[in-house]
Parts: structure tokens; C-alpha cells; sequence
């Protein structure tokens, strides 16, 4: 029996899911997808599939990979997803299948303790306030217990907490097997336990990471898996420019100042002036801040010349060149002690490759490959990438050669999947940057009602989003709807501006009336995740929650917790950012249309990513505001209301208003 007919019995009406999971029903899209997975890990060939919200690829694939019997990797593109499909959907999945699978979960460096710089911090670390004491001394007696050493065991222990990078290590200021700790190492023990496990849940970060190695020949772990699954696939080409590109940030350049003062200080005191070394290197990264001079706006600034856009090439060129000179003079202070320690050891690297950036952002940037500062706040960095992931990864989608004298078997079965991958049957905003145009190509529409659950508004009234007021009429919007509806209102906007903007109207109205019973949740205010606990939290007394950037996906809401998501205006690409400007112009010289070939698509992803927050279960209704009349009144609107799911439209205000009411008054269930 084929791969794709056992999966389609284990999620037939009498399939061994049905017996074990509450209400279970069979969905077709699902059987679909699970169908095409098992196939492309019996053919070995590249699959991409854009699952509808509701339609189950998370067992959509768990179950033909399992089935297998092959080593598989899945990579995921948040924590919170690697959690989930460790801690409950691979332990059900695999109990009921009866099969004895062993998983493993991997997380970057970042996520786990190291347990020499935690010594190192609690002996010598200066903390800036009691808060920070307190969670150093909670994370030391943690230390004593944990097994995995995996800090969301911490639950507590704020993720922007000054004492998190002292107490976790980088790829720059690992001390490898050189550590005094190594054989207690929290990454390697986890690394351990990945090589002997079938199924192993990593992240995209890691992926890349593991990407690079091999192209030096000395990773293990991807070479080991047949079956490489991406989950939130959309996510994949933001991550791996990210991760391959050459950053010099004043966050690397600080980090290995407090680094150096310690290890000097500590085990080499007056062997060095390590305080003059470090005040030397304190004033380059001041200089070189100095040198970009005051931020007009502008969160990135393109670097197409000797120097960014708006920066005067002089001074810009004599900080980079003084930041070079002084990161080689804490090389030479440190090899005269690098005998001492392999503490020493590391940061004389380290010092190597911050003067090895500093003249490669001396020079002209690689062809191919687009270079920009990032201003938008502390830390800022410098950084060079690729304009895409094209290259490296149809790379490592060729087969591998057979062994000599061996036959060609399958190669490498690869799954990339997610909610949102296009706005055209090719899904080409998702597979061109990805270099799997000839990769299969599977969609499959979500099974909820949204005619009948959902509802679209535009408002006719509201000034175009250029417009000054225009934040502030769709505060005025959002707080009417909530006060209908008790909260329950997600307000996404497209820019930290608008959001502050629109979260102090808000606050403004709701904040002085007490008997209000609508709370205002703005992000920034506290962690996300606090925030989300919060709103769904909020019961009686409803909230409003406005947020951008990361609350425009991988949030999941369900129930009537949220019933009206109101989008600000539509998200297009900022055309002044560096990567978007660069994209835009190789596509000019391909002779293709930069905006209907790349901000539109752009825009129609976003916009779907942002819908998507409001209907999560079948049971589930609510309304889709979206304050920008340009989707009603300019021709591409359609292609955006067409990359929507097929929700009912409301053209007047009254309308919205009767839904308003339709919905507060509506009893149905909560997730």
C-alpha cells in the first residue's frame, strides 16, 4: 500500500484518528494535502502547499512523514509553533498511530543556558537595577534543576531582560570545546539528543544555520533527514536574508566590549589596559552613530555609494576606518594573554571579524546582494544580504548522488507549507524567491463558511490613509465598534506611528472612564505573549488590543475573544526601504513591473495574514474593517479583495452597524 493510501486511512470516518480524537470528522482538503506529502516523500521531489486556516496541515503532514519511517526534520519559524508540535501534536499523533517514533526539540543557542557565562555574570556582571538581580539569582537556582536548560522552562524571566544575553551564548562568543563546561553543555547535550532522535523540530533560524555549515562540510544534521518539512513556510525567505547576510551592529561591537572587560578584569588584570582597549572601542561605536548623524524618519537607509544615503562620505569613512583600527588593537592586546584562557582565545576572533567588517563595509558592496543601516533605534547595525534565498537553496535541492555503484533512490523529500504563500496558482511571491519554480504546487481552500461567518467593511467616509486625521478617524472607528461589542477589537496597523497614534486616541477615550468596560492593550507596553494572555483574559471586561509588525500573523485568537479586526490601510512595502527598492529595480531591469509583480503581491500577503487573525474555528464570526478606500476605489483593488477568503461585503454604515449588533447580541460558542 502507497504512502498517500495510508494516510488517507488514518484519517478516514473509521481511521484511527476518529477513534481517538473527540468529534473528529474527515476534511477532504486535509486527506488532500496529507495524500500529495506522502507522495512527495515516496517520489523525493519538492512540494509546496498553501493550506487554508482550518484545514489541519499540521497532521496534514505529521502523518505521511511518520508513516514513513524516514528521519525527519521539521523547521518552523516561531518558538511557540516548535513548542506546540513537541510538547502536544507529536505526542498525540504518535500515540495514536502506535508507533515508536523518538523526537527531539532543538532551539538556537539564545534559548539555552550557558552555564559558563551564567558563572561568569553572577561573579562579575554589573546589572542595572534589582529587577535584573532578582531574575540572574532565579535563573542560578533554576540552573541546579533544569535537564535541557531550554529558558522558557522560565516562563517568567522577561525574553527583553538585560540578563538573558549574559546567561545564554552566540555563535561569537562560544567557547566550543575549549569551555571549561562543555561536557554540561545545554546546546550540545541537545544537539546529542537530535542526532539519535527520528523526528527532529527545529526552527528556520537553525535551519540556515545548519545550511551554512554544510557548505564547509561539516554539518550533520540535515544530511542525516530524508523528509524536511517547513511549517509557516512564508516565513522563509525574510529569515534566511536575515541569516545570510554580514551584520556589524553596536549591539556585536558592546556585547564584546562587556565581554572583554571581563575576561580582562578577571584572569588578566594589568596584563593589559583592558578599560583604555574598551573606552577606545566605546567611542568608535559613538563616532560611528555620530557619523550617521540625526534619523529623518527613516528607519533604513539605503547604502548605494561609499557611503549611506543622507551621511557625508568623509566622516563616515574616518569612524569605519578608526572602529578597523581600534578592534585590531584589541586583537594585539589580546593575543598577549590568549595563552591564558580559551576565553581570550575567542575574543581575539572575535576582534578579527569585527575588523574584517569593518572593511568589507569599506568597500563597494557584491553584486547581487543589497546593503543598508538600520537607524530605527538601539542597537543600530550595518548590514549586507542577499537579495533572496534563490541560489543557496536550489543548491541543496539537487539530488545527492548515489554512492559509487549504488542505484539512484529517491532523494530528499521537501515540504513547504503554510496559510499564506500567494495571490496566483503558482504561489510564485513564495516559490521564485525560494527557487522552487519547478517544485509541485498544492492548494487547498479552508472549509470554514466565511460567507456565512464572516463580513468585510470599508468604510466610505474615511480620508485616504496620506491624510493627518486619518488615525485619528480610525481610532474613532475602532472605539465605536468596541464599545458595541464589549472589546473584543484587534486594531493592525501597518506602522509603529499609526499604532502609538491610534492606541493614545484610544487610550484618551477609554482611560478616564471607569465604568468603561473596554481596556486598551497597546504593543510595547508589555511582552507579546503577556499581552495575548491578557486580551484573552480580558472576559467581561473587553479589550481592545492594537498592535503591527508581529501581530499581523501567528496569533491565534478563536472563539468570541476577538470579533472585529480593524487594518488601518493597506500594507503595502515602504518604497523608501533599501531591500525593497532593490528588489524593485532588478525586476525593472528583468523588463517586469516592480508593483504589480512585487508590491502587489506584497501587499495582498499581508493583507491575508492580517484577515486571517479573525476566523480561527468553525464556530467562530466576526467583521473585517479595512480603513483605506483605496481597496474600493483603485483598479488593484480587486486583486486584493480576491486574495481575501470569500467573506460577505458591507457597503454602508449602516450595515457595519447592524452586524455590530448582530454579532454582540449572537450567543455562540467560545473555543
Amino acid at each position: 500500500m502507497s504512502l498517500a493510501q495510508q494516510a488517507r486511512e488514518v484519517f478516514s470516518a473509521d481511521g484511527p484518528l476518529s477513534r481517538a480524537v473527540e468529534d473528529y470528522r474527515p476534511r477532504e482538503g486535509q486527506i488532500r494535502m496529507a495524500q500529495a506529502v506522502g507522495e512527495a516523500i515516496e517520489e523525493g521531489h519538492a512540494l509546496v502547499v498553501e493550506a487554508g486556516t482550518g484545514v489541519g496541515k499540521t497532521y496534514a503532514y505529521l502523518v505521511p512523514a511518520l508513516l514513513s519511517g524516514d528521519r525527519v526534520l521539521i523547521s518552523t519559524a516561531t518558538k511557540a509553533l516548535q513548542d506546540q508540535l513537541f510538547g502536544r501534536d507529536l505526542p498525540g499523533l504518535v500515540r495514536v498511530l502506535g508507533l515508536p517514533v523518538r523526537a527531539a526539540l532543538l532551539k538556537g543557542r539564545g534559548s539555552y543556558l550557558c552555564l559558563h557565562r551564567m558563572e561568569q555574570a553572577c561573579h562579575g556582571a554589573v546589572l542595572p537595577d534589582r529587577v535584573s538581580v532578582a531574575d540572574l539569582s532565579r535563573v542560578q537556582a533554576w540552573s541546579r534543576q533544569t535537564r535541557w536548560g531550554d529558558l522558557a522552562e522560565l516562563p517568567d524571566l522577561d525574553e527583553r531582560s538585560p540578563v538573558v544575553p549574559l546567561v545564554t551564548s552566540t555563535r561569537e562568543n562560544c567557547l566550543g570545546a575549549e569551555c571549561p563546561r562543555f561536557r554540561d553543555c545545554h546546546v550540545n547535550l541537545a544537539r546529542r539528543n537530535a542526532l539519535q532522535a527520528d523526528v527532529v523540530v527545529i526552527n528556520h533560524h537553525l535551519f540556515f544555520a545548519d545550511l551554512s555549515v554544510r557548505e564547509s562540510g561539516m554539518a550533520e544534521l540535515l544530511p542525516s533527514a530524508r523528509v524536511v518539512v517547513f511549517d509557516e513556510a512564508h516565513k522563509l525567505n525574510e529569515t534566511g536574508v536575515q541569516f545570510m547576510g554580514e551584520p556589524l551592529s553596536s549591539g556585536q561591537l558592546l556585547d564584546f566590549v562587556r565581554d572583554l572587560l571581563a575576561a580582562g578584569l578577571g584572569q588578566a588584570r594589568g596584563l593589559a589596559d583592558w578599560h583604555g582597549v574598551a573606552t577606545a572601542l566605546e567611542r568608535c561605536v559613538r563616532d560611528l552613530r555620530l557619523a550617521l548623524g540625526r534619523s529623518t524618519g527613516a528607519v533604513r537607509l539605503s547604502w548605494l555609494g561609499e557611503a549611506p544615503d543622507g551621511v557625508e562620505a568623509r566622516p563616515w569613512r574616518v569612524a569605519l576606518a578608526s572602529l578597523r583600527d581600534t578592534s585590531l588593537a584589541a586583537q594585539q592586546a589580546l593575543r598577549a594573554v590568549v595563552e591564558i584562557s580559551p576565553d581570550f582565545q575567542r575574543l581575539d576572533e572575535r576582534a578579527g571579524v569585527l575588523a574584517r567588517r569593518c572593511e568589507r563595509f569599506a568597500a563597494p558592496a557584491a553584486d547581487g546582494r543589497v546593503r543598508w543601516v538600520d537607524v530605527s533605534g538601539t542597537p543600530w547595525r550595518l548590514m549586507e544580504a542577499p537579495l533572496d534565498i534563490a541560489d543557496s537553496m536550489a543548491t541543496h535541492l539537487l539530488p545527492e548522488p548515489a554512492a559509487a555503484g549504488q542505484p539512484q533512490g529517491p532523494g530528499k523529500a521537501w515540504i513547504f507549507t503554510s496559510a499564506t504563500l500567494g495571490d496566483d496558482p503558482r504561489l510564485r511571491w513564495f516559490t521564485e524567491p525560494c527557487g522552487l519554480q519547478s517544485a509541485e504546487v498544492l492548494r487547498v481552500d479552508s472549509p470554514f463558511d466565511y460567507a456565512r461567518q464572516s463580513a468585510i467593511y470599508v468604510p466610505a467616509d474615511m480620508p485616504r490613509p496620506a491624510d493627518p486625521s486619518h488615525p485619528a478617524h480610525v481610532a474613532r472607528l475602532a472605539g465605536d465598534a468596541a464599545a458595541a461589542l464589549g472589546g473584543r477589537t484587534l486594531v493592525l496597523t501597518t506602522t509603529l506611528r499609526s499604532m502609538r497614534s491610534i492606541g493614545d486616541e484610544l487610550e484618551r477615550r477609554f482611560g478616564d472612564l471607569l465604568e468603561q468596560p473596554v481596556q486598551v492593550l497597546v504593543q510595547g507596553q508589555q511582552p507579546k505573549r503577556v499581552l495575548i494572555d491578557r486580551f484573552m483574559a480580558a472576559g467581561d471586561r473587553g479589550a481592545v488590543l492594537v498592535a503591527s509588525a508581529s501581530f499581523w500573523e501567528g496569533i491565534d485568537l478563536p472563539g468570541d475573544v476577538l470579533q472585529l479586526v480593524v487594518i488601518d490601510k493597506l500594507p503595502f512595502p515602504p518604497p523608501d526601504d533599501p531591500q525593497v527598492e532593490a528588489r524593485s529595480r532588478r525586476l525593472e531591469q528583468q523588463r517586469r513591473n516592480p508593483f504589480s509583480e512585487y508590491s502587489l503581491p506584497e501587499a495582498a500577503i499581508a493583507l491575508k495574514q492580517g484577515a486571517g487573525r479573525l476566523i480561527r474555528r468553525e464556530t467562530d464570526a466576526g467583521i473585517l474593517v479595512v480603513c483605506d478606500p483605496r481597496l474600493v476605489t483603485m483598479s488593484y483593488g480587486r486583486r486584493l479583495i480576491a486574495a481575501l477568503p470569500p467573506m460577505r461585503r458591507l457597503v454602508s454604515a449602516g450595515e457595519f452597524e447592524a452586524e455590530l449588533t448582530r454579532i454582540a447580541t449572537r450567543p455562540f460558542p467560545s473555543a
